[in-house]
């Protein structure tokens, strides 16, 4: 499938387009995100945990300082896992935090900065998501590698 490119204009559209991307998850999806400070990484994260009908969706934020926040969606079916990657100095900290065992057909991982830990990413057949600004509201939201049920229109 091709890449799926999309501008949103606002935070809520961003959450908008992550409850679309998330209501259309299967489990044992990886997501890379990579974005500057402010690109919107964090509300589509919370878009797609909404989406993914996590009882604790609304209070999605990111996981700077603890690395690692987990969510259970689908009346516990899918287990969710936001990860910074942030703060992360080397790829080997990165998979110590137990990312292998957090990969499996039940989940859905979510990585924010997945450009610092390059090789760990490039082991996984992932989604990539670049946000990019476009302007102070407006957002570039690119999805590369996109599996065919994450059709948007």
């Amino acid at each position: 499938m091709n890449n799926i490119e999309i501008t949103t204009n606002s935070a809520a559209e961003t959450i908008e387009l992550g409850k679309r991307i998330g209501a259309a998850l299967k489990g044992g999806e990886i997501f890379a995100l990579i974005g500057q400070l402010g690109t919107g990484k964090t509300h589509l994260i919370k878009g797609i945990v909404l989406g993914l009908e996590a009882d604790n969706g609304d209070q999605v934020s990111s996981p700077t300082f603890v690395l690692v926040n987990e969510y259970f969606g689908r009346q516990g079916r899918i287990h969710i896992y936001h990860i910074d990657a942030y703060r992360i100095e080397t790829e080997a900290e990165f998979t110590a935090l137990g990312f292998d065992e957090y990969c499996h057909p039940g989940s859905v991982i979510l990585v924010e900065w997945a450009d610092k830990v390059p090789q760990t990413m490039a082991g996984y057949d992932c989604i990539t998501v670049r946000l990019e600004h476009v302007s102070e509201t407006q957002r570039k939201v690119s999805i590369e590698n996109p599996p065919r049920y994450l059709a948007m229109s």
